[in-house]
């Protein structure tokens, strides 16, 4: 058995790197794919990649290398950058039970699809020590991830001890990124006053604020509303939360993040107007990243009104996928676009048995589908496929931009000299058919059941391991790292900082010199003046009044209702006026 030494490399951007064993006589630690194209977000082109001891060593045409290396042979292949998937759950307990993928099975399933980072929120409402929360979602994640992994920390509230927390995470811990849910309440919600203060802290620290966007408040009245109709089915978690309640939060979040001159990060866009709300937001200037997810890139909310119980509890989340079947077509032409920026899955699932939890009562369904093993299939014939966008632009919103948001780049998200070896083959000739029967996730429901998909992963390399072949996994449980993602991340901040130098100027004026009001004499003489006006009492009974204006007119907040019909403030009638004698005779009192 030969003994294995360590690499110690650094990346480009001289992050610390976990220490790997590294065994000098395997070939593995050598890779050479040959005769592919190259994509980046940038450009395509013809070149050879060479990767060794988990870094890509050098990338071009006729590559001198040292014997003993695997050669992968890409001949009409590309060669890509690997997946970054912005938004899982892995291991999280939510709404009373735990998602079925952990660590090992979610990221394994991960690596199969091509995507060989994940970016996992830390979530516990319990309310205990973020660093504690922390803490224990990286010690799980070190002992079974397959791939990398960073971390976003969900905050359920802001006071002094969680700023002095989010302090230790960014300038400690390597977490760049803090999300605040404008939903579930009293469970995660946060109001906006809250919001306001953690968007102000991150900017501070130089992180990003991520927001689920929906109104929480006005959800919580729809299913009373729903539930008293006596819908208690799937279809009721669509009809409480209506497109419009998505799109108001998302503005209110966007609107929030520009007087605060913070960027903002919009989780999961489901819907064409909240979509809209983050485009007329970057028109405007705000730094607002939006990401939609696979599921809404390729499924609708039409699946809620399904007769099957189980199937239609299979897709629910929040924001819930929308009716209009129209949508995952307009996301799909604003991500390639650039309105929307990035994709993630939001990966948050639950067997069928644990969605049962809300058997009787929709409110109760544990929220999340899958997606971290189908969405770069899924994305690339959706948008790819159809000619909305390129490969480089494929690249771009699923892995690179990212990268880029984060702060690793071009660590990760690019086939460069020094990149980690994260590396993809892609065959865009072949087809997959998705099925739970060969997904490789823990989960007994697939939301893209049956859907077939061109363009998928040939060969998988992760940290210069080649861990999925032909379909064939070859994953090591632990095998994944920890990447810190440092503050201040030039492709969102520098855009702030420019911002910070434009704040409004004040007019330089003469200073005014005259008189200034009295006020306490200006309402002594009002109230002298309205009891000179008052009509006497006998003039308008027990009628309540406020004194006249200013002017001598009747205060119209007054009432002047009679159970005689008079008015206190009634002038005389004329004698030829007949309204006090009408035809017929006069009448008195009310009847």
């Amino acid at each position: 058995m030969p003994v294995p030494s360590f690499s110690e490399e650094k990346s480009p951007l001289s992050l610390p790197v976990k220490k790997i064993p590294v065994h000098i006589k395997s070939a593995q630690n050598r890779i050479l794919i040959k005769g592919g194209r190259v994509v980046n977000h940038d450009r395509i082109f013809h070149a050879d990649v060479f990767i060794e001891d988990g870094l890509i060593k050098d990338v071009g045409d006729n590559l001198m290398i040292p014997g003993g290396a695997k050669v992968i042979d890409a001949k009409g292949k590309y060669v890509i950058p690997g997946g970054i998937d912005t938004n899982t759950s892995l291991a999280l307990e939510f709404m009373g039970t735990r998602t079925a993928d952990d660590f090992y099975s979610g990221t394994k399933a991960a690596l199969a699809g091509g995507t060989t980072m994940v970016m996992n929120f830390v979530l516990d409402a319990k309310k205990k020590s973020l660093l504690d929360a922390f803490e224990a979602s990286k010690s799980q994640a070190e002992l079974n991830a397959c791939c990398d992994y960073a971390f976003h920390v969900c905050l359920l509230n802001f006071n002094d001890q969680v700023g002095k927390e989010m302090e230790t995470l960014v300038n400690q811990k390597g977490v760049n990124s803090f999300k605040v849910f404008m939903a579930y309440k009293d469970y995660l919600m946060v109001n906006d006053a809250d919001m306001i203060k953690v968007f102000k802290k991150c900017k501070e620290l130089g992180a990003i604020p991520m927001v689920h966007a929906e109104n929480g408040d006005v959800i919580d009245e729809c299913q009373k509303k729903i539930k008293n109709l006596g819908i208690t089915g799937p279809e009721g978690h669509l009809l409480s939360r209506p497109e419009s309640l998505e799109a108001e939060a998302t503005n209110r979040a966007i609107t929030i993040a520009h007087e605060v001159n913070s960027p903002v990060y919009i989780v999961h866009v489901m819907s064409k107007s909240a979509a809209m709300a983050v485009s007329e937001g970057k028109r405007k200037g705000t730094v607002v990243i939006g990401e939609p997810i696979a599921a809404g890139l390729a499924t609708d909310g039409t699946h809620y009104y399904n007769k099957c119980w189980r199937h239609s509890a299979g897709h629910v989340m929040s924001p819930p996928l929308r009716e209009d079947v129209s949508t995952p077509g307009y996301l799909m032409d604003l991500l390639a676009s650039g309105d929307l920026e990035l994709t993630g899955t939001d990966h948050c699932v639950f067997n069928t048995n644990q969605k049962a939890l809300g058997k009787d009562d929709f409110s109760k369904i544990p929220n999340g589908v899958n997606g971290v093993e189908d969405r770069m299939t899924v994305i690339w014939d959706r948008g790819v496929g159809t000619g909305k966008m390129d490969p480089c632009r494929f690249v771009a919103v699923t892995s690179t931009n990212a990268a880029k948001v984060f702060n690793i780049y071009p660590r990760k998200g690019y086939i460069g000299k020094g990149s980690d070896a994260d590396v993809v083959v892609w065959d865009p000739d072949t087809s997959k058919t998705i099925s739970v029967k060969t997904h490789h996730q823990a989960v007994d429901f697939n939301i893209f059941e049956g859907m077939t998909c061109q363009g998928v992963p040939m060969v998988v390399i992760s940290n210069g391991k080649v861990v999925c072949e032909e379909g064939n996994l070859h994953v090591s449980q632990g095998a994944g790292r920890f990447v810190e993602t440092p503050a201040f991340p030039e492709h969102v901040f520098e855009r702030i900082k420019k911002r910070d130098g434009l704040n409004p100027a004040k007019v330089d004026r003469e200073v005014y010199t005259g008189p200034v009001v009295d006020l306490t004499k200006e309402l002594e003489s009002q109230m002298a003046g309205s009891k000179l006006n008052e009509p006497p009492a006998a003039a308008h009974g027990n009628f309540h009044h406020r004194p006249l204006t200013k002017s001598g007119a009747r205060n119209l907040q007054d009432s002047s209702f009679s159970l005689g019909g008079e008015q206190w403030d009634d002038q005389p009638l004329k004698t030829s006026t007949r309204i006090k004698n009408p035809p017929g005779g006069k009448s008195s009192g009310i009847f």
